[in-house]
């Protein structure tokens, strides 16, 4: 563990890649969702992020910049944030953007609406 975060110490990891690190990815796992794009392009960005991270944390603090160990740590965390916002907010596009196909059952999932009463389900065109 002592290698994972050498030069740095407990606050300046939660500020660098807690706070700042997590609100970007957070954020871009909004976008990315915003955007209709798939999960697995989250990984790709949280990459970019976390390389940035790395950067943050050697340019404000005098932190090791090639750090492998720190730099997979930093990227897992984003990526985790940044999959986790990109749940979010594709269950409530799913729920907002076709009410006649889905409802919301949580933070993180959606499904098919019911039958009622023996019928199918209205069409898009009868939703007023």
């Amino acid at each position: 563990m002592d290698d994972l975060y050498a030069l740095e110490s407990w606050p300046e990891i939660l500020f660098v890649t807690g706070i700042l690190g997590g609100g970007a990815a957070w954020l871009a796992g909004r976008a990315i969702a915003g955007t209709w794009r798939p999960a697995w392009h989250v990984v790709g960005y949280m990459a970019l992020l976390g390389a940035a991270i790395r950067f943050i944390h050697f340019a404000l603090f005098d932190a090791e910049l090639l750090s492998p160990l720190s730099y997979l740590a930093d990227t897992l965390y984003v990526i985790l944030i940044g999959c986790l916002a990109w749940r979010v907010t594709r269950a409530g596009q799913m729920a907002r953007q076709y009410p006649w196909l889905y409802e919301r059952t949580g933070p993180l999932t959606w499904r098919e609406r019911p039958e009622t009463d023996g019928k199918p389900r209205q069409d898009a065109a009868k939703i007023g």
